[in-house]
Order: structure tokens, then C-alpha cells, then sequence
């Protein structure tokens, strides 16, 4: 039973190992070309020890005029595959204005510029520096990210 499990180990390891110099080898020809109107973003992560324990964040927006309010966007972060490659890549759709809270501002308050993000599922992904991540968005949309790290410590759910 051991010996399975340590085949299985240097299988996936292999797998892994060959992955990403295959993924660097090629650099981008596996993506495919950003669609009219949408460009595409790419973010190399650091090797970081145990990235398990560590999730990306895809912070997707633009900068624009706001007031006192809070703003954001509405649209949908679609996961696909390169054909023939299976390395994801991912596609901002579903693109709506912004929508804002309706508080009154004080008159004192001026309008300024800032960076408002879009709002939807599918921002939190699984760190892997072995890939470069791919995002397509549209052309006047940024891509922002940061990283999360798990807490050393868990909580324990109860029985009630």
C-alpha cells in the first residue's frame, strides 16, 4: 500500500515539476489573443513555501469620478480552459454600471476620483506561482490583486 502512495507521490510531483517549465517554456502562445475591446492581464506569482495556505485575490475595477457614496460594479469573472493546453485563464462578462448607495453628501464633500471595483463571485483563487494568472477584461478596466494567508489557528465547529 505504501509503495502505491509513493508512486502516486512521485507521479504528481513529476506532474507538477513538468507543468510548470512547460507553462514557462511557451509564456503566453497557450492564451488565447484578447478579444476586441478587452485586453489581457497577466499577474506572475512569487514561489511562496506552503501555498496552500495562501489565497489570490482579483481585484477588478477602474478608476472614476465618485462622490460620498459607495460604488461598485456589477459583472461576472468566468473561469475557462486553453484548448489543448488546460491552463485556466479567466474572462470578466457581464459588464453593468455602477451602482452606488443613496446617501445625501454634505456639501462640503467634492467629488474625487477613485478606484471602484467590481462586485461578484470568483475573486478568491487558489495561489499557485507554477502558473501565470490570466484575466481578460475590458479595455478601460484594471486588474489589482493581493494575497491571503490562513491563520496558524481553527476554530472547531460544535454539536448542537
Amino acid at each position: 500500500m505504501m509503495k502505491c502512495y509513493a508512486k502516486i507521490f512521485v507521479i504528481s510531483s513529476v506532474f507538477l515539476f513538468s507543468t510548470s517549465i512547460f507553462a514557462d517554456s511557451y509564456g503566453m502562445k497557450p492564451y488565447p489573443p484578447a478579444e476586441k475591446g478587452y485586453k489581457r492581464m497577466v499577474i506572475h506569482l512569487p514561489v511562496l513555501t506552503n501555498e496552500d495556505n495562501h489565497k489570490l485575490e482579483i481585484i477588478i475595477g477602474k478608476t472614476i469620478q465618485v462622490d460620498c457614496n459607495h460604488h461598485w460594479f456589477g459583472g461576472q469573472l468566468i473561469e475557462e480552459v486553453a484548448k489543448g493546453w488546460g491552463f485556466p485563464y479567466f474572462i470578466l462578462k457581464k459588464v453593468e454600471g455602477t451602482a452606488s448607495t443613496l446617501m445625501a453628501c454634505p456639501p462640503d464633500k467634492k467629488a474625487q476620483k477613485a478606484f471602484v471595483s467590481v462586485r461578484g463571485d470568483g475573486n478568491l483563487l487558489r495561489y499557485n506561482s507554477k502558473l501565470p494568472v490570466v484575466v481578460y477584461v475590458p479595455v478601460d478596466f484594471e486588474v489589482h490583486y493581493r494575497t491571503w494567508i490562513a491563520s496558524k489557528q481553527s476554530g472547531v465547529a460544535k454539536v448542537e
